[in-house]
């Protein structure tokens, strides 16, 4: 715990930095396949330093994170056997028993895997991988990140567009409560179409 502490603080060290938009770019392409810290504390404290750029920091986040998922699917889709053991001993959340529960129904449920991992708290870059490793549609896979990974980094973006330094605080404090929230009302509301159309 202490060296991801570490590790967190020098993520953030990067927003005060004039490199820090390159920083985000980069940790949101690592982070989608191997770093174990998401890319939302450099982005919060980016868009607060220049709250007119939130929306170009949060298209950068998206396309790199995108771009990294799809790396991630690669390793998985071709060289997974051969780094499977470095995963599971260095990533921190990347464990065997989590990647066997993501095994089962994922051909089935595959959509709805990477997109509950590309907006909620819960590690994106298991299910890059795993996406590749069971050879889910690409095409699926890029519509799942894409829509979910936009969604959870302009959510910030307009959030400070909005409500300005001030939403900092209940960001921190209630992102990943809302993420979940809204990710159960989405899947709700596409059961309720599925119904309705038959």
């Amino acid at each position: 715990m202490r060296f991801l502490k570490k590790l967190y603080d020098w993520v953030l060290h990067w927003a005060d930095k004039p490199s820090g938009p390159s920083a985000l770019v980069l940790l949101a392409l690592a982070e989608s396949s191997f770093f174990p810290i998401p890319p939302d504390p450099l982005l919060i404290a980016l868009c607060l330093g220049n709250i007119k750029k939130s929306w170009r920091f949060a298209f950068f986040t998206s396309a790199a994170s995108l771009a990294g998922g799809i790396i991630g699917y690669f390793i998985g889709y071709g060289a997974w056997e051969a780094v499977d053991s470095f995963f599971f001993k260095y990533i921190p959340g990347f464990t065997e028993s989590l990647f066997e529960r993501v095994m089962t129904n994922y051909n089935h449920y595959g959509f709805w895997y990477v997109f509950m991992a590309g907006f909620t708290p819960i590690p994106y870059k298991v299910f890059t991988i795993a996406s590749g490793v069971f050879k889910l549609n690409f095409f699926l896979f890029v519509s799942a990140s894409a829509t979910s990974r936009s969604l959870r980094f302009f959510a910030i973006a307009a959030l400070f567009t909005k409500f300005g330094p001030g939403i900092k605080s209940f960001i921190d404090r209630y992102f990943n409560f809302l993420a979940i929230i809204f990710f159960i009302l989405l899947f709700g509301g596409f059961l309720v179409i599925k119904y309705l159309i038959k």
